[in-house]
Parts: C-alpha cells; structure tokens; sequence
C-alpha cells in the first residue's frame, strides 16, 4: 500500500491516460534509493487497464552489458515468433542483432533505436503499452540511447514510459520530472502504524526526522528496533544504519555459503552461473583464486551445491528469483554484501563466472577477476567491445575498449584502444568522453608517428563536429595525408578561411590523381585564382555518377559551388541525403541534412526545407554535433524571415549565433547574419538589409564566410538598388561577376542576368534572366522586380502577368512578404483578383510533408519508416491524418499532389 503519495500518482495517471488516448510520453520518477520509486511504479503500471505492461529493472552487474537491458525488456515480445516481421527490414535486422538472435548487424545505433520505438509500437496494439524501466541509472548505455531515442517519439503514440531512477544520474531529453521525496509526517506516521501500531509521538517524530521520512529507511529501521525502543523506553540507536548499512547486519548474519552465494549474485545475475559459481567456490575450487582451468565438478553437482545457499537466501527474504535470473530485493543489499567482501573474495568469484559463462560476460568477469594489467583479458575485452559496435551499441564498446586499455601492458596498443574507445563514444553521442579517451591517447601514444596523426585527425573532426572550427584547422592541417589535408580544407570551409583553403588545395594537388585529390585541389586553386583550377572541379564532377557515399557526394555539391553551379551543387546534395538514408550511414545524416534543406529552401519550397531542418536538428542533437545544429538552426531562420515570421525569425538566428560565434563557423554565423538580413530586405526595409549585407561582406573569418558574401550578391544589389545606393550595386555587380566566371548552368546565368537588370536597369536583362530560370521560386523575384519595373513604367498590361506568376509562386512558397509586396503591385496595376488557392501541401505538418514526399517516391510505410527512424504504424497513422486534410483517399492520389507541387531544385551554393 501506498502512503501520501497522491499527487505523484496523479501525474502518472495523466502521462498514462494521454498514452491511452494516442498522445503518449515519458515521464521520469527521480528519488533516492528506498523512496519509494518502485513502488510508484508498481501501484501506475497497475491502473493502465487493459494496456500491456513492459518491465525492466536495471542490474548494476550487468551496466556494462551491451543491449542487456533491452533483451530484458524485449524479450517478451521478439521473442515470440514473427513478432519482428512487421518492423522494416534495415530495423529488423539492427533489432536482432541487439537482441543476440542474428549476428552482426548495421552498426548504426540510429536504426537500432528507431527499430526498439517500432517494436515498442507494435507491442503497444492494441491496447497500449506502459513500459516501466526501474532503477534506469545502472541501464548499459546502449540499450539506455535507444529507449531515450523512442522515449522522445511517443508524442502519437499509445505508449507511456515510465523511468525510475537514483540521485542525478542524467536523462536526456525527458523534460518531465517526478521528484520522489519523503513522506510527509501524516503519511510517515500511518507507515509506522501499519506496522507497529501506535507509537509514542517522540518516537514518531524522532523517526522520522532522523531517516527523512525515507519510507524504506523508516520500514527497516523500526523493524529492528527493541519494544523498549518503540515504546520510547530506551533511545534509538546512534547513529541510525542508512544507506547499505540499513541491511548490513542481515548480511552479517547469514551463513559462509549464503554469504558467498550472495556475492555471486551481486556480480552476475544469471541464476544457472550463480548456482554453478557458488557451488564450485563451496567445493574443490574455493581454494584456488584466479583460476581459469575447466571444472572437475559435473555441473548438476555444482549447481546442487549452491542451491541451498541460495534458498536462505530466499528465505532471508534478500534476494528474488525470477525466470532465470536473481535479483536483490533492494540495491541496498547488493551494495550491503560488496560492503561485506574483501577485493581479493570479489576477485575470486569474477575468476570462478568467467570458467562458466562466454561472450561478453565472461570478459567482463575476466576484467573483474584481473590484478594488474594483462593482455589476453584486454584482448577478450576488445572482441566484447567490436561484437556491440557491431551492434550499434557504441556506448557499450567506448567502456569495453577504455578498460581494455587499462589492462593493456604495451604502450602503443595502449593508445590504439584509447583512440577506438574515443570513436565509439563519439559515435554513441557522448563528445564530452570521446574528447577525454582521445587526451588520454595522445599522452601514451609516445613517439609513433602514425598513431599520433590518427589521434590529430581524430581530434579536428570532433573540433569540427563540436567545438572550435579554428582550432579543427589548425589541428588537421599539420598532417600530409590526403585524408588530413581534405578534413583541413572542409573545416577551413566552415571558418571561411580562403587563405588557407588555397594553401590546402595546393598541397593537395600534389596527391595522385583522384575524385578527392580533384575536387579538394580544385577548389583551393580555383580560389586563389589558378587557372588549372576549375578543369580539376570539371574532372571530378565527371566522376561524380560513380560515388557511393555520402560524403563523396557533398564533395561534389562543394565542387558544383565553387565554379557558380548551385543548382547542380543542390541536386548533388539531394543525392547524398538519399544515399545517407538507404546505405545504413543514418550517422552523417544530420550533416547532409543541413545542405538538403538549404537547397529546398532556396528552390522556394520552405516547408520542406523547414521538414528537413528539423529532422536534422532533433538527429544532430541526439549525435552531439554542436555546429551542425547551429547550422539547422541557422536555415531555419532564413526560413522563418522569407515568411516573415521577425520574432521566430531572431531567435533562431540568435541561438545559432551562439553557437557559431564562439565556435568560429563562419559558414553559419554567416547564414544566421544573411536571415536578418533577408527579414530586413522581404519587409521592405532596403536601408536596413543593404546595411547587413555589407557587414556580412565584411566579416572575417569565423564570423562571416566568403561563400555567404558570393551567394548573397543577388539579393546585397537589391537591398542596394531600393535604398538608392546605385554605387553599392554596381559594386556588388561586378563582384558577383568575377565570382560567376566560371559558371555555365541556366540558373547562375539568370541570377547574374538579374543583377545586370538592377544595377544597370536594363529591362532586356530582366527578360534574359526569365527566359533561363531554371527555379520558380528566384524566376518570380525576377518577374516581380519586372513587373514593378514595368507598372511604375506606366505599362501595367505588360506588369500583370509578370506580378500574378510572382503573386501565385510566392503564395504556394508560403513567402508572405513578397506575396503582399505582389499583391499589392498587382492592384495598382488594375487587378483585384482572386487570391491564388493556398498549396494544398501547405495544411501539412513537417513531419506528414517528409512523408508525403516519401510517398510519391513509390515508398511503402515499411520503406518510409526506415528512412524516417518512424515505425510503420506511425506512418500509417500519419497517412490517416494527411488523407482527410487533403481531401484525397489514396496514396497514388498523394503522389499526384506532391508530383504537380513540386518544382525543379535550385541549389544551396554553400550557403
């Protein structure tokens, strides 16, 4: 029964009856051990009604596990034949592997999460599902990132997710907090008289007082109390047992074999090891600590031996048996029983587990059993480690590797295991670790050259993914591989370093020939003006139908910029998307994700561009990548200012600022400065805009990006020609044509004829550059710019049709400025028409236009659920939205919507 705690079961009741309803989510129970958090969690698991129930209780000897607390918590429903054949197949397959039912797996920890959320969802039908996860602090971190990744994507979902857990142990991303105090006095004084009946107020009080009301502490205590000290005869005892010693003298208590048992149980939580373990300890092994040899004891014999142990136990009322597994009633007593062993008694028992279990287990017995370093248990720690990166389980691995390197007695491996330790900590989303395993490499790495410039490599891609772009350069620069030399050029990008990105591509170009070596040697000496430069860019650009990866193909889209192509860098960007979503690379996502969505929002299509952005902005902060989230940021701000949207519009620009400002990102402080600007130029305010557009001009490195200047060339001689500063366009003119030089693709051309149109009001410019438009979205900027060219002309017949293609583009885009600024040209010029129908698309949420989009691709929910981290039942649940509120009732019939909505992509640039 529970005492006073009401109000705690009233938001679990909430979290509860919402996920009942569709609109699940998670909630944490927060407390110290024996406040009462388990039972909470029993008492609402109880009052979910018909909905299915998953427990799970975290296992401090098993925190070190990969995956087994998701095999403890899954087990019930993939165990049960085709229960994962409704998940997709990259899911299925990651989930399997997690779970030990197939070997190897993706090694994406992505697609493992998004298939634990997927099956999650298949066993929530068709009732609902409360999972409860107990003591979520000793939770092995791998199976810990993937319930936190579902945990944060109930929102549609009939789940509730419930997560006990001890003191301040972090869980990211689940803002809602229970905090589990004390009882009150009143709920206090009826859990004492429960048990004991009426105790004398003194006694009550001083109880209470001293435990904290702690109703664990007050159960345990009064329990051992004389009836003297009950009745307030004699004092209570001082100080008061707390924490482990609330159970240390019931351990104290128990025979040599229960006692032995019990530490078996406190370092290995199957129950067939610990039968056979304590058995063997009680019989001709127990004197012989360390060994590995086989048994002499047939092992129905050794399990006979320790069962007994085991039962008093039981009996004792200390530990519970389950299935096949043991657990302590309470972690106190587990803690209570290492209090009570010596190192040299935890050691033994290690050695013992490790001669009866394999795998994973029995290397970290192995570990437990080590004195001192030694390199066969390294070496079995390492396997452990590659089985869970295998896996996806890159938190498991980075602890493996990193105590490998403990035990590792030569220097140099040593450092190689701190390295790999590193890279799986940073692939499992935790940079702080990785940044500390890679020092600690580095100080052991010694003299070994190559060791050492892996370890530099390493530490400029986390600077770059991180931390401070500069530093990422200065970093990778020092190294002469074509690998270091092309990481320098890209993090050299980002500050906006020209100079040193010349310098790099120089001494790229004395690499073999090749697609990197081209493009990265290109791109250095198309900049610093060398004449042999863009022939490189071309050369790799031919190659480009023959890349497989995704960064190969952000590699090209960085070429296609650099020689004024932005509608191909754009459509090459796309590609890499794509390939990053169906190759199981879902880890660069994020990354590539940033030109995705700039690419769609400079093709005039914001909502996706918004869709994508967030999609990258949730996966980017899941991975850990700071400035790829001031980069999403970034676009989103851009995206907000062409709506019009001022307040959205500077915070986002702010809180990317703030990121990239201090990190020296150039490319997105200079992306974050270009939507002021823009909000500036779309509301009219010319002076404003053309004042931003020359300090992002004139931003250095680190704050502002050469590649941000070229690209907003087009919109700096606008904001120019409406304040009336015709110098200032012709400036920005003739810069835009030294950067356009090279250029051959309709839409660059078009861009520059516009300018030409501007600066030099040449009407027949205007025309050249809608004759070439290969993006609806600049080509009605341009009819517009025509068209009130033409109005104020006097010629408002020929304006019209210019203004009502700009009106109707820029209504469909959703870019409300610009549209009134049509509108409003197009009534002085005679017509009042009809507003043009909104895009049907438009009544879509990001997530159901990804999947619409998806749809009209040829995609089935299976296929969707797998490119999104969605489960196929989300899909469908998001089909069942999007249908009414198209008014349609077929997918074909969503692919004919998105088919005639969709315009050709024009490109990011580097913008």
């Amino acid at each position: 029964m529970l005492y006073g705690r009401s109000a705690e079961i009233s938001v679990l009741d909430e979290v509860i009856a919402r996920a009942r309803g569709g609109a699940g989510g998670a909630v944490v129970l927060r407390g110290e051990a024996g406040a009462g958090k388990t039972a909470l969690l029993d008492a609402a698991a109880a009052r979910g009604g018909a909905m299915r129930v998953l427990r799970l209780t975290g296992v401090e000897s098993e925190s070190d596990l990969a995956f087994a607390a998701l095999h403890q918590l899954l087990w019930p429903v993939a165990g049960s034949p085709g229960a994962l054949d409704a998940l997709p197949e990259p899911q299925r397959l990651a989930v399997r592997a997690a779970l030990g039912l197939a070997a190897g797996g993706a090694g994406d920890r992505f697609l493992l999460a998004a298939g634990v959320l997927s099956l999650l969802v298949e066993a929530a039908a068709p009732d609902g599902l409360v999972c409860v996860v107990d003591d979520f602090q000793w939770i092995d971190r791998s199976s810990a990132d993937a319930l936190l990744f579902a945990a944060r994507r109930l929102a549609t979902e009939r789940i509730a997710m419930l997560l006990a857990v001890r003191g301040d142990a972090a869980v990211k991303g689940v803002p809602l907090t229970v905090e589990v105090r004390g009882l009150a006095e009143t709920a206090a004084d009826e859990l004492l008289a429960s048990r004991h009946g009426a105790l004398p107020v003194q006694v009550r009080r001083e109880l209470v007082t001293l435990t904290g009301a702690n109703p664990l502490a007050l159960r345990e205590i009064a329990a051992r109390l004389t009836p003297a000290q009950l009745a307030g005869r004699e004092p209570l005892p001082d100080p008061l047992p707390g924490g482990a010693r609330l159970f240390g003298d019931r351990v104290a208590a128990l025979s040599a074999a229960a006692r032995l048992a019990a530490l078996v149980a406190a370092v290995e939580g199957d129950l067939g090891a610990v039968l056979r373990a304590t058995g063997r300890l009680l019989t001709d092994h127990a004197d012989r600590p360390g060994t590995r040899n086989a048994p002499s004891t047939p092992a129905p014999m050794e399990a006979e031996a320790g069962r007994g142990a085991l039962v008093e136990l039981e009996e004792g009322g200390l530990v519970e048996v389950s299935g096949t597994g043991v657990r302590f009633r309470h972690p106190l007593i587990r803690s209570a029983v290492h209090e009570a062993a010596s190192a040299a008694e935890v050691r033994r028992v290690h050695a013992v587990l490790a001669e009866l279990t394999e795998g994973d287990r029995r290397a970290w017995h192995l570990a437990g059993a080590a004195l001192g370093q030694d390199e066969e248990v390294a070496v079995a720690l390492v396997a452990a480690a590659g089985r869970a990166r295998d896996r996806g389980g890159y938190g498991a691995a980075a602890t493996a590797l990193a105590r490998a390197a403990e035990l590792t007695p030569e220097p140099r491996e040593r450092a190689v295991r701190l390295k790999d330790a590193a890279v799986a900590a940073w692939l499992g989303g935790r940079p702080g670790q990785a940044e500390s395993l890679l020092a600690e490499a580095r100080e052991r790495a010694g003299g070994d050259v190559a060791v050492t410039m892996e370890i530099a490599q390493l530490r400029g891609r986390f600077e770059l993914n991180s931390g401070n772009a500069a530093e990422a350069v200065r970093i990778l620069a020092a190294g002469d591989s074509l690998d270091m030399l092309a990481d320098a050029s890209e993090a050299a990008a980002y500050v906006g370093d020209t100079a040193m990105i010349v310098e790099l591509g120089r001494r790229a170009a004395a690499h073999p020939e090749g697609f990197l070596r081209d493009t990265v040697a290109g791109i250095g000496l198309t900049m610093g003006g060398d004449p042999a430069g863009p022939g490189l860019l071309r050369r790799a650009l031919a190659r480009a139908g023959e890349l497989e990866d995704p960064a190969g193909h952000l590699w090209a889209a960085a070429a296609a910029s650099q020689l004024g192509e932005t509608d191909l860098a754009a459509e090459l960007s796309d590609r890499a998307g794509q390939v990053a979503r169906v190759s199981g690379m879902a880890g660069q996502l994020p990354v590539v994700l940033e030109f995705a969505a700039t690419a769609e929002r400079l093709a005039g299509r914001l909502a996706r561009s918004q869709a994508l952005s967030e999609e990258g902005l949730e996966l980017a902060r899941e991975a850990g990548y700071e400035n790829t989230v001031a980069a999403h940021l970034a676009n989103l701000a851009v995206v907000a200012a062409l709506r019009g949207e001022e307040e959205d519009c500077e915070r986002l620009a702010r809180a990317a600022l703030a990121i990239a400002v201090p990190h020296r990102v150039g490319l997105r402080a200079g992306v974050a400065a270009y939507a002021r600007a823009m909000l500036d130029l779309c509301l009219g305010r010319h002076a404003a805009a053309r004042d931003r557009f020359a300090a992002i001009a004139a931003a250095g490195p680190g704050t502002g990006h050469p590649a941000v200047v070229w690209r907003t060339i087009p919109d700096r001689v606008e904001a120019a020609v409406g304040a009336g500063d015709e110098e200032g366009a012709r400036a920005a003119l003739e810069a835009y044509e030294r950067g356009a030089r090279h250029a051959a693709t309709p839409e660059s051309r078009a861009l520059l004829a516009r300018c030409r149109g501007l600066a030099e009001s040449r009407e027949d410019a205007f025309d050249e550059a809608l004759r070439l438009h290969t993006n609806p979205f600049e080509a009605a900027r341009t009819a517009l710019l025509l068209g009130e060219r033409l109005r104020r002309g006097q010629r408002p017949g020929e304006a019209r049709a210019h203004l009502r293609m700009a009106w109707e583009t820029f209504e469909r885009a959703g870019a409300r400025p610009w549209a009134r600024r049509a509108q409003e040209e197009l009534r002085a010029a005679g017509e009042s028409g009809q507003a043009p129908a909104a895009a049907v698309l438009d009544a879509l949420t990001p997530q159901e236009l990804r999947i619409a989009g998806l749809v009209a691709d040829g995609l089935s929910s299976k296929q969707i659920a797998a490119r999104l981290f969605l489960s196929p039942r989300t899909v469908e649940y998001h089909l069942y939205k999007i249908y009414p509120k198209l008014g349609i009732g077929s997918r074909t019939d969503l692919a004919r919507l998105v088919v005639l909505q969709k315009a050709p992509v024009a490109g990011p640039g580097r913008l």
